[in-house]
């Protein structure tokens, strides 16, 4: 290959682009999703479900006027990265300027501090890192980033089951809605929903994961699975939990499904929560 045909990208600008996008993902949640709650409360039957989903609108708003996180939790910081093969990196580390836009943007952006060292010794590292980091090698020369700040309230109430093959679609539907039922309030709904199936047991958690940062306008290219979807949205709002678990008939507001190759003998499936508050944001560079 010619060198020209290679684009040089310093680390710096991968830094700059995670610490604005950290900023701003605490503080503008996704575009249409106050939109989606706005109108799930015209169509909400209990008045006090009508009455929170009101209030979860007022509270975007006061974030947005006032530059303030949305949330209390501004999460653990997963990354998804797009490289484009043709990159290639100078002036550092990948991971280490990856890391130091996470520290820049929840130190100098006055965020919330919530990870630590050691899952035991419980130590608070005091920058919000280390992140969570998956890269994925693709045609081109360009660099897309997605920051998505994942809170635990809805991520304790995440699942994994190992099917068998022989698992039908009925078997994973009720295992994602028995999922939702058992969080009950927990993860303050009305939730966001990823699902992942397929791949092997860490994939499909994967999957789930990503299926977080789809837009919730897109149903699944496959139409077996945009009906699935579907299916799981209507099912899971026919449990009565209702926004804050108050109840009513809006407990998830759109699920999203993402699907890989798997193995003969398995069948692995995920659902990974997230609440109202699903953050994610997007820069190609």
């Amino acid at each position: 290959m010619k060198a020209n045909c290679i684009r040089e990208v310093d680390v710096a600008v991968i830094k700059d682009a995670v610490a604005k996008l950290c900023v701003s993902t605490n503080i503008h949640l996704p575009h249409g999703m106050r939109d989606i709650i706005s109108r799930r409360a015209e169509n909400e039957e209990s008045k006090l479900g009508k009455d929170i989903l009101i209030e979860l609108c007022d509270n975007m708003d006061a974030a947005e006027s006032y530059g303030i996180p949305v949330c209390q939790d501004t999460g653990m910081t997963v990354i998804f990265m797009e490289i484009g093969q043709d990159v290639h990196f100078i002036g550092g580390s990948l991971e280490k300027a990856a890391n130091e836009g996470v520290a820049q943007g929840y130190v100098n952006g006055g965020l919330r501090l919530s990870v630590v060292k050691d899952p035991l010794d419980r130590v608070n590292t005091n920058n919000n890192t280390p992140c969570i980091l998956h890269t994925k090698l693709v045609q081109g020369d360009k660099v897309k980033i997605i920051v998505a700040p994942k809170g635990f309230g809805s991520e304790n109430m995440s699942a994994l089951k190992m099917f068998t093959p022989a698992a039908s679609e009925e078997d994973i539907i009720n295992f994602v809605v028995e999922t939702v039922s058992n969080a009950g309030s927990n993860p303050c709904p009305p939730i966001t929903l990823g699902v992942g199936i397929g791949g092997d047991f860490e994939l499909c958690a994967i999957l789930a994961k990503k299926a977080l940062c789809r837009d919730m306008a897109v149903r699944n290219s496959n139409p077996f699975y945009a009906r699935m979807e579907e299916k799981l949205l209507d099912r899971i709002n026919s449990l009565g939990i209702g926004p804050q678990g108050f109840g009513g008939r809006t407990t998830a507001l759109y699920v999203n499904i993402e699907t890989y190759a798997t193995h003969i003998a398995g069948l692995p499936v995920a659902v990974n929560m997230g609440c109202h508050v699903n953050r994610h944001g997007e820069v190609v560079v």
